[in-house]
């Protein structure tokens, strides 16, 4: 995406401040403004001084000098408040797309956990510099000139030809020439910060599984030659930055020399000259600020690109889903859209009808041509060998990833005529790698149902196996788990995650590995009282590796390359030639020889 094409992109979101903006901007040129009619005023008053003229003639410089000097002080805090105001409130905006974003993002299309954190953070600090740093200094440095060339026209026209000269380099021929040298090194930063901060999370989250394979040293050279490449950049950055500043002290010189030799010739007063001499400097320094933003515009161009990606990209909008403007009638507001259905009810009824699912084209299909029937009150178990298709089922179920054929039902309405917002009161739980947050437990419960109160809480733990231990702890509730449950053993931050799927009780229960890293006797007991805490008439699909606790389900599908080779009840499977036999016989003899083994 070219830098015209992002910033248009992000400023598309300035425009409910463009007010505030504008009024940024405006102060931002009265303190410049202000600055050089001080040094102007203060010229004036010493050149004439030294004269020793009647003080009266000088009372009015003198007020002007101090009004000038509260004025640009108060012009400049205005300003700073105004401009910031206006550009937290779009960041909040902008922070809050790029997150949606990002979150909706899945399989090859996502991002790292460093990447994503680099664009959420370093990226979207982009759009405000763009902002304070390019845009609204940029205006106020271009009006301010064309003030000073109109001031100087009044004391001498040809020394205002040479000051329009002197503002043309400083303001215009500097810039280019500072974009045109930094463009290229300003575009290799965004991409390198990003992928260090990947290597950052890597080497912090990773450090055990890189130890385990012996891959530390490989990551850690890795994350240094990317730091150095990052710094040798940036010192090019600060090398071509110190020659662009060099030049510009030059132009000024040069100006004000310009200026300061033409008007004498056109017989300027000496007062005046020294005026001009001293105003030219202070104009061309405000000027040469347009330097210092297409620096930052050309350092921010990566950055905005990124972000400008994330912003362009449509949210997509389930088939079926009301246009903008229908009215829902459970606000009260008249019939819902035609087709478009409503979810209601305390029991729902889910059908697949063979549905495929393929990642990427040409590939062999993750689910192929897959039926199952998960009406009101059914519970159904999918196992099968890793990879056979059980997880791309549950993202079918909750609405993550659509079929590329055959049909899902809800109700007998497609799955996709649901909003997307609206899908989770009917189908929801425990997915895989359920995310933890860096809360306490109350917290990290709540999610799943804000209105619950701690009776619900201690049934949803008690059930998943967790109370015992919250009870146990000092801060009970307001126990805090720790980032990513870093403050968990694995078992405590499943069991975290399963009761505040159970909390949750969504009409279409998925549990997605329920017990994973649970002893044996721990998994069977929890996933029997989490089955039984389940309100009758909710429908639960459970997939599973381990076979044990089975037996009470009312179907079992074997998947093996995303097709169905055996289903069944446990009996009926177990008694049959086949994986699940097979694996059944497997995990019995390891989990006899594991309780053998335990004191």
């Amino acid at each position: 995406m070219s830098t015209g094409s992002a910033e248009r992109v992000v400023l598309r979101l300035a425009r409910p401040y463009l007010r505030r903006l504008v009024g940024a901007g405006l102060l931002a040129a009265a303190t410049e403004t202000a600055g050089l009619a001080l040094m102007a005023t203060a010229t004036w008053l010493l050149m004439s001084a030294a004269g020793r003229p009647p003080l009266d003639r000088l009372t009015v410089a003198i007020v002007a000098v101090r009004a000038l000097a509260i004025g640009r002080g108060v012009f400049r805090y205005t300003e700073r408040l105004a401009g910031h105001d206006a550009v937290l409130r779009m960041i909040t905006d902008v922070r809050a797309r790029v997150f949606a974003t990002l979150a909706a993002r899945r399989g090859p299309a996502g991002h790292r956990t460093g990447d994503a954190l680099s664009r959420l953070v370093s990226d979207v600090e982009a759009v405000q510099d763009l902002l304070l740093r390019v845009l609204v200094p940029g205006a106020a440095a271009a009006l301010v000139g064309l003030l000073a060339v109109g001031g100087a026209a009044l004391v001498s026209l040809p020394a205002a030809g040479v000051l329009a000269v002197g503002l043309l380099v400083a303001g215009v021929a500097l810039p280019a020439s500072a974009t045109a040298l930094t463009r290229r090194a300003a575009d290799e930063v965004a991409p390198l910060r990003g992928a260090l901060a990947t290597d950052a999370v890597d080497l912090t989250h990773g450090a055990a599984d890189l130890a385990a394979f012996g891959a530390t040293g490989q990551a850690l050279r890795t994350a240094t030659d990317r730091a150095g490449r990052l710094a040798r950049l940036e010192r090019r950055l600060a090398a071509t930055g110190f020659a662009v500043d060099a030049a510009g002290v030059l132009v000024a010189g040069l100006t004000a020399g310009g200026v300061v030799l033409v008007a004498l010739r056109a017989g300027a007063g000496g007062v005046l000259v020294g005026v001009l001499a001293v105003g030219s400097l202070a104009a061309v320094e405000i000027a040469l600020a347009l330097v210092g933003a297409a620096r930052q515009r050309t350092q921010l161009r990566a950055g905005l690109a990124r972000v400008a990606e994330l912003l362009a990209e449509p949210t997509p909008a389930p088939e079926g889903t009301a246009p903008a403007g229908t009215v829902d009638a459970r606000a009260g507001g008249g019939d819902t859209a035609p087709g478009r259905p409503v979810i209601g009810g305390a029991t729902h009824d889910v059908r697949f009808d063979g549905v495929v699912v393929r990642y990427r084209t040409g590939a062999a299909p993750a689910l192929d041509g897959l039926d199952l029937d998960l009406s009101a009150g059914r519970r159904v178990a999918v196992v099968g060998p890793s990879g056979a298709g059980k997880s791309t089922l549950a993202a079918v179920l909750t609405g993550t990833v659509r079929p590329d054929a055959g049909r899902v039902t809800l109700d007998g309405h497609d799955l996709s005529a649901y909003p997307a917002d609206e899908l989770p009161r009917a189908v929801g739980g425990l997915l895989a790698e359920a995310y933890v947050f860096h809360a306490s437990v109350r917290e990290n419960l709540l999610l799943g149902r804000p209105d619950a109160g701690e009776d619900e809480m201690t049934a949803a733990t008690g059930a998943a196996g967790l109370h015992d231990w919250v009870r146990d702890q000092p801060d009970g509730w307001d126990t805090i788990v720790g980032e990513e449950g870093g403050q968990l053993s694995g078992g405590q931050r499943q069991r975290l995650a399963l009761a505040r799927a159970l909390l949750a009780a969504p009409p279409v229960l998925v549990l997605d590995e329920p017990t994973e890293g649970l002893d044996p006797a721990a998994a069977d007991a929890v996933l029997a009282s989490a089955l039984t805490a389940t309100p009758t008439g909710h429908s639960v699909l459970l997939i599973s590796h381990r076979l044990s606790g089975l037996d009470g389900l009312d179907e079992i599908v074997v998947l093996d390359a995303g097709r169905v080779i055996q289903r069944g009840r446990h009996a009926e499977l177990v008694a049959a030639p086949g994986w699940y036999r097979d694996q059944w016989l497997l995990q019995e003899a390891a989990e006899r020889g594991y309780l053998a083994l335990t004191p």
